[in-house]
């Protein structure tokens, strides 16, 4: 989604400029007002007076925007986000050779019913990886079926110690590259790969 804008807001008693981010699940302001308001917590949403408008958590809210911006705004946060399992690529018909086990309730949710266990009837393999062995043995499978897409599932956040960055290096050391990147839940996110 990926919306920003720079603006003076009002928020419950409090007043001031403000950096507004529209993300995926929720609308961040930073600046004179801090706040991270989820879209699912978002209600009453409007333009009024050239302002976006809204209620959530306890708390009015108006970003001044202007009217064509608001509307946009407005239209962006109602419009309902995609399945993980859509995000994903796994449409009606397509099924993903697992590598790994999966224990995230998300994860297990997108994939069920989608998984084969021979590579040549997959549209794409999905890795969850924990370790540098995780990921090694992800390849290794990988090999035998390279031109299926690899989704690398791994934790996010401060204090991971094998992540992202890892991942992402050792894969392009290997002539893969990152082609589309998701988030899995609060603690997994999942980057693609193509070689």
């Amino acid at each position: 989604m990926g919306r920003e804008a720079t603006v003076y807001a009002e928020v419950g008693s409090e007043a001031g400029e403000v950096r507004a981010l529209l993300e995926g699940a929720e609308l961040i302001l930073r600046g004179e007002i801090k706040r991270r308001f989820p879209k699912a917590a978002i209600e009453q949403l409007r333009v009024e007076d050239d302002m976006l408008r809204f209620r959530a958590i306890d708390e009015t809210v108006a970003l001044h925007l202007g009217a064509k911006v608001a509307q946009s705004w407005v239209a962006a946060i109602a419009k309902p986000l995609p399945s993980l399992r859509k995000k994903l690529g796994l449409g009606a018909d397509a099924c993903a050779l697992l590598i790994g086990e999966v224990a995230d309730e998300a994860l297990a949710e997108a994939i069920h019913e989608a998984l084969v266990t021979d590579g040549a009837a997959a549209q794409m393999m999905i890795a969850v990886i924990d370790g540098p062995c995780d990921l090694v043995e992800a390849q290794r499978i990988h090999a035998s079926f390279p031109a299926l897409p690899l989704w690398a599932v791994y934790p996010k956040g401060r204090g991971v110690a094998f992540g992202d960055t890892a991942i992402r290096t050792a894969l392009r050391e290997a002539g893969f590259r990152d082609t589309k990147s998701c988030a899995v839940s609060n603690d997994l996110t999942a980057t693609r790969y193509n070689r």
